[in-house]
């Protein structure tokens, strides 16, 4: 009986610090999420300024649709997690009940049989009765175990009460928070709903200007290309000159800690969202066509800096008509570009630090203060997908 008592707590104890770390952690990735998206609402409010609707714009509230969609399905994970630790306490509570009348019932027997015995045999009586001293003794400590054993089953009693009053205090808890979480995840569905339709409002309004769309597709595909060559052009001199970066002994651990920060290397610029991804994928708003990206973009709001991701070399800087300034910094065998650049702080040559400042991302004041940063990772001439790189928000 004490055993499966104490294996109860164990079991409650563990539920409850498990359960505790999740929240927290679903708590905070909650918090982060909802601060992103008072953020990008700032973005979309300057947007409205403009009377006319943007690629961007659709891109930004696109950007708060999968925020929005992130803190509902925490809400509904916290909610699964506080279900499950109801029913897991309420079972709890049932075990320790059906332990916590045995053991009333035990220690009620125990003291009518105990009553019973000194009536009809007082200890002293008994004790006195033994053959021997040696069984006489033996009587004397059955007595004090038996006295032991009553007052231990009796504090156990005591304990028992005060943990299923504790653990039903927590199911109360826990049933209230449920009620408070379904009731702000069902605002969030409504928020969700208006902003999906507020997205289409917009895609449908720029479905109109597809030529104009189509126009600016091309434009985004001529710039690629001429970042591809010019990362072509630079590897073909660096082959001719015989220098080839990662042959160095610098460059070359310069490379394999680039590696071995995959994941972890800072954000080119100190805020903002991912707007564009990397890769072929569905236009925003033009039906059955895709565009694909050699990099992702990066939306900020006002003055932002553009640093670069970790330490390197600056091998380029070039001017693309349409698209300000670009700079591509190697890392070893990798590269890291950054295109729509002004106010340049760098030049070709210099060494760079980790969130080293290279120059600003060109404000667009015209389009409510809008700073897209272009954003790319080459391995040589292989494109890689710069979200996998980076830290996660």
């Amino acid at each position: 009986m004490k055993y499966l008592i104490l294996t109860n707590l164990l079991f409650w104890i563990i539920i409850c610090c498990l359960y505790a770390q999740t929240k927290a952690e679903l708590e905070e990735k909650r918090s982060t999420t909802l601060n992103e998206i008072t953020y990008v609402d700032n973005m979309l409010k300057s947007t409205a300024k403009k009377k006319e609707e943007s690629m961007n714009a659709v891109k930004i509230i696109g950007n708060k649709l999968n925020l929005r969609e992130s803190v509902i399905k925490g809400m509904r994970d916290e909610i699964n997690l506080l279900n499950e630790r109801i029913d897991l306490n309420t079972l709890a509570i049932n075990m320790m009940e059906s332990d916590l009348l045995d053991l009333k019932n035990d220690y009620t027997r125990a003291v009518i049989n105990s009553y019973k015995s000194q009536k009809e045999n007082p200890e002293l009586v008994y004790i006195l009765s033994a053959k021997d001293f040696n069984q006489g003794y033996k009587r004397l400590k059955y007595l004090q175990q038996v006295t032991k054993f009553r007052r231990k089953e009796s504090e156990i009693i005591i304990e028992l009460k005060d943990q299923i009053k504790t653990t039903k205090d927590r199911l109360q808890n826990d049933l209230s928070r449920t009620s408070d979480l379904k009731s702000k995840e069902e605002q969030q569905k409504s928020l969700l709903q208006y902003e999906q339709e507020r997205k289409q409002a917009m895609v449908k309004s720029l479905s109109k200007k597809e030529k104009q769309l189509q126009k600016d597709l091309e434009e985004k595909k001529r710039i690629a290309e001429k970042i591809e060559k010019e990362i072509s052009r630079m590897m073909e001199d660096e082959r001719k000159k015989a220098i080839k970066s990662d042959n160095t002994p610098e460059q070359k651990l310069i490379g394999e800690n680039f590696v071995e920060n995959k994941g972890r290397l800072p954000w080119p610029v100190e805020r903002g969202i991912i707007t564009s991804q990397f890769g072929v994928q569905k236009h925003p708003v033009l039906k059955y066509v895709t565009e694909n990206n050699i990099g992702i973009e990066i939306t900020s709001l006002g003055k932002t800096t553009v640093r670069s991701i970790f330490k390197g070399e600056v091998a380029k800087v070039f001017t693309i008509r349409g698209a300000n300034m670009t700079v591509i910094i190697r890392h070893g065998r990798y590269l890291s570009v950054y295109e729509n650049v002004v106010d340049l702080k760098v030049k070709q040559g210099d060494k760079v630090d980790t969130k080293q400042e290279i120059g600003n991302v060109y404000c667009e004041t015209e389009n409510g203060n809008k700073a897209v940063l272009k954003f790319m990772i080459f391995e040589e001439k292989e494109k890689l997908d710069p979200e996998s790189w980076i830290s996660k928000k």
